[in-house]
């Protein structure tokens, strides 16, 4: 059965950062900037009887982390009771509030029929699945882009690449494998190919893959402001189940000359 430290637990692992130090129940996350999620503070520990002054040190200290590594401070900070002092926390010291992000699951029931047309399943990402990906979701260069493998190679995973009738490549999608539940990552069409039914098709292979391995049900991470995907999931019956969203520290400015 899901439940919020499970959950938690499953998304780190299945987006892992290649940098990571545990300080006092906080997981400060670094992987050269490449995602927010890999290169944000998960506060795993977190309880609502932190006092302020705990709080405040603990930000502290992660700033100092992430400035030696030349890298904003940022908070994956989820909806739930024990957020409430580390907001107040941050609120007070001005962070932002980004890309807010809906978790939602499902279980095996019911899954959408499969398609074979076009649909090509692998264990590592092929290099038109990762050209693909980039293109819609990546930002960097080859540096990133090499950053972005490693986060992709952490953990086992099944990769979904759909192709047109010309055989290009058209939508591509991820799925996670980490103690027995499966996560459905890298959902991306090409402008080119989109609300022509791709995604779906990709959706469809992976969960009906992630059923033929035995895994326990499914989670997926969406943005609020994708109001398509949220759509697609639906009718794919996916549910709500949380949410969370980033705070970023200010950023600093130089001194001026004046």
């Amino acid at each position: 059965m899901l439940d919020q430290p499970l959950i938690e637990h499953l998304m780190d692992k299945a987006w892992p950062a290649l940098e990571r130090s545990d300080a006092d129940g906080w997981v400060l996350r670094a992987s050269s900037g490449v995602t927010q999620r890999a290169n944000s503070v998960w506060p795993r520990d977190l309880s609502p009887a932190t006092a302020a002054s705990g709080l405040a040190a603990g930000v502290r200290d992660a700033g100092q982390w992430y400035r030696r590594r030349r890298l904003p401070l940022i908070f994956q900070v989820f909806d739930d009771d024990r957020s409430s002092g580390l907001n107040a926390v941050l609120d007070g010291l001005r962070f932002t509030r980004q890309s807010a992000t809906r978790i939602l699951v499902r279980g095996l029931k019911g899954l959408p029929a499969p398609t074979v047309r076009g649909v090509e399943l692998s264990r590592e990402p092929t290099e038109d699945w990762l050209s693909l990906w980039w293109s819609v979701d990546g930002r960097g260069g080859d540096h990133e882009l090499e950053v972005a493998k490693g986060i992709l190679s952490g953990c086992p995973a099944v990769y979904a690449l759909v192709r047109d009738d010309d055989g290009g490549p058209a939508a591509v999608g991820r799925l996670a494998l980490v103690d027995g539940w499966g996560g459905i990552y890298a959902m991306a069409t090409s402008p080119a190919h989109r609300r022509r039914g791709f995604g779906t098709r990709v959706l469809a292979a992976l969960l009906n893959e992630g059923a033929r391995l035995d895994v326990k049900g499914f989670w997926l991470l969406v943005t609020e402001a994708n109001i398509g995907a949220q759509a697609l999931y639906a009718q794919a019956g996916f549910g709500g189940f949380g949410s969370y969203l980033y705070r970023q520290a200010p950023l600093r400015r130089a001194a001026s000359g004046c």
